[in-house]
């Protein structure tokens, strides 16, 4: 599914350079769940964010489905992350005048779909997280672990082939963030293709595969770690 070679970022300010990412190489195959492990500063969100395409390389090549997109202009790469990508980020970006409902049904709008058929949708991704007495909620209600299961809802309402998700526990208690884990072991385990940054052991180790990043580069891969 994803592809990335000899990818390198490089960030400018003022007279200083810095090398987020240096000659990156790994590949991501359909139905993986890989996390990607490393101190704060070495490059996982960088990284994270360019796989997402919300930020380009300055060299090197990012393959998504056998397309090579490390060039495609901001209308090309929204086209692409609006029907094929799910977000979930740690401190949740939901917005706090819209209801539980509404957050979730914004992709939707984004990409286009019918009003009837937008209810359905969100409807199912209300079920499946269990939201469905909160849906007239505003986040400000809700409590951390309801308010990520908004967000991953709203990353699953469009079907996404792949969920890019950046420290999805990180904010939540123990037996909440088991909870979210659990929900992106199912999700995998369905199909779904998973890359989550993570500074979390525990949580990494729900993966089958973990991508350790030190200084811009990837020193080690484990593999197979759920058997």
């Amino acid at each position: 599914m994803l592809r990335i070679e000899s990818l390198t970022k490089i960030f400018h300010a003022e007279n200083m350079e810095t090398n987020a990412l240096n000659q990156v190489n790994f590949h991501i195959g359909d139905g993986e769940f890989v996390a990607i492990m490393g101190p704060s500063g070495c490059g996982k969100t960088t990284l994270l964010n360019i796989l997402g395409m919300l930020d380009n390389p300055t060299s090197g090549q990012y393959f998504f489905n056998n397309e090579d997109v490390s060039r495609y202009s901001d209308n090309q790469r929204t086209r692409i992350r609006r029907k094929k990508f799910g977000f979930i980020f740690q401190n949740y970006n939901l917005l706090e005048e819209l209801t539980v409902f509404e957050n979730i049904e914004l992709p939707l709008v984004y990409n286009g779909i019918a009003g009837k058929e937008r209810k359905i949708m969100v409807q199912t991704a209300l079920e499946s997280m269990g939201l469905i007495y909160r849906k007239n909620h505003f986040p400000s209600q809700l409590s951390g672990g309801q308010q990520q299961r908004v967000a991953v809802a709203r990353a699953l309402v469009t079907k996404p082939s792949l969920i890019l998700a950046d420290e999805p526990t990180g904010n939540l208690d123990s037996s909440k963030g088991e909870e979210i884990m659990n929900l992106l072991t199912g999700l995998n385990e369905t199909g779904t293709t998973i890359v989550m940054v993570t500074h979390s052991r525990h949580d990494a180790e729900y993966s089958n595969r973990i991508v350790n990043l030190f200084d811009g580069k990837i020193v080690s891969e484990e593999k197979d770690i759920i058997t």
